[in-house]
């Protein structure tokens, strides 16, 4: 499984860093909500969940971590630590979240309104729908 990473233009000048992100243009799809994630110890692991139709972009605006995916068959893992990159999630893929910096602010683009019904939160849960 290859994770997909999504560039984002450099908008930067003189004045400072500028990164733009548009749905259905750099986001790959219409986003419905936006979350953050920080202070965020070094030891903590987060995620522990895959979903049902929810697509996801993930941003390191600040700092950085590290996500694990897994799609059932083959897992990866991905060091965001640029607010030029997105980590592109889709549905059907378990994620954690680890080895958070000390200034880590996580920023994720989803492409769905928050829908409890719509997490796997067991991972035998998870194997089986994959394997259905």
């Amino acid at each position: 499984m290859n994770p997909v990473l999504i560039d984002f233009k450099d908008l930067s000048d003189y004045r400072g860093g500028l990164v733009s992100l548009e749905e259905n243009k750099n986001i790959p799809f219409t986003i419905r909500r936006v979350y953050y994630l920080f202070g965020t110890d070094t030891d903590v692991r987060r995620g522990f969940h895959a979903h049902k139709t929810l697509k996801q972009v993930a941003v390191c605006v600040k700092g950085a971590c590290t996500f694990l995916l897994d799609d059932g068959h083959s897992r990866s893992t991905t060091r965001l630590s640029s607010p030029h990159k997105g980590l592109y999630i889709s549905n059907i893929l378990w994620r954690e979240m680890f080895d958070f910096t000390d200034d880590c602010v996580l920023m994720v683009l989803a492409s769905e309104y928050y829908d409890e019904s719509d997490y796997i939160r067991e991972y035998d849960d998870f194997i089986e729908q994959v394997h259905a």
